[in-house]
């Protein structure tokens, strides 16, 4: 496996800052976002704006939520590239060798996925393929509201990247008593949840955390996918620190994992499946 893209997502433009003495040019910190082109076996599936860090991460958890593989042991190789685009701009090509029969899968339901930032379902060609059904989390157990606040209270330190330029969302991964174990960030809500999920594949550090009671906390608003990337990768709750939507609710109560936003302020909002939360 090669290079993953930049290591702190973020890059340094001149802006002009203009107030009521006057104005003056300034160096800003701002957050990258590059054209992403996940290719399977050497053909193109899917292309995202992304930040172009912890790619490799986004590539495994894609392949895993989206159900491109069953298993990270489907993928045999990674290689990342910076490549040229006829508009005369860069892009990044993620380049993923799977097991033939994921790709002969993936081949009959293929289908041009054209993302754009927080978008997960752009580019799907039909309501069946957007609405398909959600698999049941495979996590038991419960979480604690305490552990739940402990996660997201631990959540803005680890946001490296979001320290620098104050614009990507973050991913964690706690076990059952709050502590958090991966945090993956992105400008996309979705890519930050796709890179945890990779990062907790290829170190396996879920292996028994799941029916422990692991959760997912976000620094976003819970949407319907989120909930399904969530209960692919076993846990038992997903925790937000803004709103839900209505079809996260739903996919969360025929998924059997605990929604749970607004986590601020020292309260929290349960949503779905309320008995997996004890206090």
């Amino acid at each position: 496996m090669t290079g993953s893209g930049s290591d702190d997502g973020s890059i340094h433009r001149l802006a002009q800052r203009l107030t009521a003495a006057g104005s003056e040019s300034i160096d800003e910190v701002v957050a990258e976002e590059r054209a992403v082109a996940l290719v399977y076996n050497g053909i193109s599936h899917a292309v995202m704006m992304a930040t172009p860090c912890d790619l490799e991460d986004f590539a495994r958890g894609f392949s895993l939520t989206e159900r491109i593989v069953e298993k990270a042991s489907e993928i045999y190789d990674i290689e990342v590239e910076d490549v040229a685009v006829e508009s005369g701009g860069r892009g990044i090509e993620v380049r993923l060798r799977i097991a033939a029969q994921r790709m002969a899968g993936l081949q009959e339901r293929r289908r041009s996925l054209a993302g754009r930032t927080g978008c997960g379902l752009c580019g799907v060609d039909s309501l069946d393929a957007a609405l398909r059904p959600v698999a049941r989390s495979l996590a038991e157990g419960t979480v604690s509201r305490q552990a739940i606040e402990r996660a997201m209270a631990a959540l803005p330190g680890l946001q490296r990247i979001n320290r620098l330029n104050g614009a990507t969302h973050a991913a964690g991964w706690a076990r059952a008593d709050g502590t958090l174990v991966a945090v993956r960030e992105d400008v996309g809500r979705h890519n930050a949840l796709d890179k945890l999920g990779g990062a907790l594949a290829a170190s396996d550090v879920t292996g028994g955390a799941a029916a422990a009671g692991g959760f997912v906390v976000v620094t976003s608003r819970c949407s319907y996918e989120m909930v399904q990337k969530a209960a692919a990768l076993g846990a038992v709750a997903i925790a937000a620190v803004s709103a839900p939507t209505s079809l996260a609710i739903e996919t969360a109560e025929q998924a059997g994992i605990a929604l749970i936003a607004f986590v601020r302020d020292g309260r929290l909002t349960v949503y779905a499946n309320a008995g997996r939360i004890v206090s």
